[in-house]
């Protein structure tokens, strides 16, 4: 019997606990897979889709922990143009904006019902307060969930040249933009019409009903024409046009006829280039007449002398075919097409066609004759701080493209100065001070039978100096009711305003 006893014992201890029998093993094995796989779900949700869940529309927590507290500000001149309100409500806290039309462009939205645009949404982790950069301690801070008090965003405008930029539009359909040329610093960003982004920053059914209609608006306020907009640039491409026939030498002297015919029928066509002044009706042009009095036929010969590649080079050099440029809100791709027949050329060289531009890559161009042949990147903030103003990141400047040599750059510089003492740009001129400019009026719609775009290009600085000009600028008026719809007329007061702006701060 004992025998028997211990042969059963021995059996069970080789199966494994005494007493377990094959269903219970079975049970115990099935709660072991179950809580593998809770862990696996668990860790699943909590680590590889934390942030898609985070970020779901559904999901309100982070937008209550967003308006928990005072968000960070935005700063112009060391002065803040946003600020944060208490509620009472849901979310403790929303956005308020000083002077809000004039900087939207700038700033964009933030809102608790709609989200975030512009700076306010590229820097959003930085100005909540979720940015682990401004934390002594970001791990603990993770742990203990502790939110940080929001950063600051320091922007590069100058606050004369946006109240210039802004009043001189006077809510007319255009925009625009001014750079500092040897910093690729942004000094005025302006749209119009605009928009006051503070009408829509709360929950309440006025927000709601001030986002409907702002949407509904055709005229399209939130639209930001200085980045997201592009337009055909008409006569002011011809700045990049004269900048390749010289860099590539078709043109060596800016004085010296440049063989163009009259009329020039342009290659493959029976249509001839027409000029919309007597004084380019002649042949053989120099290049300083046909800029001065904004020649088509002229220019239109020199685009195709100098080539497709040649052409479509230098106008990516200035920002042309480049869909990442980030300010750091990113602007809309400036077009030069790559595949044209000559005659397309000829278009494209004046500025029609296919070409389209945003007015920061015009501005750009602008700038990059005024930097003796370099173009800076444009940058619109300084630096990125803690609430204590204790910096996170300071933004230095960088050099986009080598354009053109210095000795183009300075006989480029020649054309754009005749342009505004003889030509079509007068009413750009600023006592004591030399200005550059270049006028434009682009046609478009259907048989050309749209309003035209009035642009000007230019820069400017104090009569005589040999430093680089502390400011350019491009400006577009996109629908107007004048009846002078020219660049000189419309669009060359409200550039030389912002100019006046920036030479009377001294810089």
């Amino acid at each position: 019997m004992f025998g028997r006893n211990r042969a059963k014992a021995s059996a069970n201890g080789a199966q494994g606990l005494p007493g377990i029998s094959t269903t219970g093993r079975r049970a115990g094995t099935f709660c072991l897979l179950l809580i593998v796989a809770l862990a696996v779900q668990a860790t699943r949700v909590q680590v590889f889709q934390a942030d898609s869940l985070n970020h779901n529309v559904a999901n309100q927590r982070l937008t209550v922990e967003r308006f928990r507290q005072p968000r960070g500000n935005i700063l112009v001149a060391g002065q803040p143009i946003t600020g944060s309100v208490a509620t009472g409500g849901r979310y403790d806290y929303k956005r308020t904006y000083t002077d809000g039309s004039r900087y939207a462009a700038i700033t964009g939205y933030s809102s608790q019902t709609y989200g975030n645009s512009q700076l306010e949404g590229v820097y959003d982790e930085l100005l909540s307060g979720t940015d682990n950069r401004l934390a002594g301690w970001a791990l603990w801070d993770e742990i203990a969930r502790r939110q940080n008090p929001g950063g600051d965003v320091y922007t590069t405008i100058d606050k004369a040249a946006q109240q210039a930029a802004t009043e001189g539009l006077n809510g007319q359909k255009g925009a625009v933009a001014a750079i500092e040329p040897a910093t690729g610093r942004i000094l005025a960003l302006a749209t119009t019409p605009s928009y006051d982004p503070g009408a829509l920053a709360g929950s309440s059914g006025s927000d709601q009903a001030a986002w409907g209609r702002l949407q509904a608006d055709t005229n399209q306020p939130m639209l930001n024409r200085a980045l997201r907009q592009i337009y055909p640039p008409g006569s002011t491409f011809k700045v990049v046009t004269a900048a390749a026939a010289l860099a590539d030498g078709v043109v060596n002297d800016i004085q010296a006829g440049t063989g163009a015919p009259y009329p020039y029928v342009m290659p493959g066509t029976t249509t001839p280039l027409v000029n919309d002044t007597g004084a380019c009706n002649s042949p053989d042009l120099s290049l300083d007449t046909a800029m001065t009095y904004s020649c088509n036929s002229v220019m239109g010969y020199l685009g195709v002398r100098t080539g497709l590649d040649k052409m479509a080079a230098m106008a990516e050099n200035f920002g042309f075919n480049d869909p990442r440029l980030d300010i750091p809100v990113r602007a809309a791709r400036s077009n030069f097409d790559t595949r044209m027949n000559q005659s397309q050329v000829a278009l494209s060289s004046i500025g029609q066609y296919d070409t389209a531009a945003t007015p920061l890559v015009m501005a750009m161009v602008a700038a990059g004759v005024a930097d003796n042949g370099t173009v800076m990147y444009p940058q619109l903030v300084d630096k990125l701080a803690r609430s204590d103003g204790t910096a996170v990141q300071v933004m230095k400047p960088a050099v986009y493209r080598k354009a053109m040599t210095a000795p183009v750059a300075a006989q480029v510089q020649q054309l754009m100065t005749d342009v505004v003492e003889n030509g079509t740009g007068r009413n750009a001129r600023i006592g004591g001070a030399t200005v550059g400019g270049k006028t434009g009026t682009a046609q478009h719609g259907v048989d050309n039978t749209g309003t035209p775009y009035a642009w000007f290009i230019s820069w400017a600085k104090p009569g005589g100096s040999r430093d680089v000009p502390p400011v350019a600028v491009a400006v577009v008026i996109a629908d107007s009711s004048a009846t002078d719809v020219t660049g000189g007329g419309l669009a060359a007061p409200i550039a030389k305003s912002v100019m006046q702006s920036i030479l009377d701060n001294g810089r």
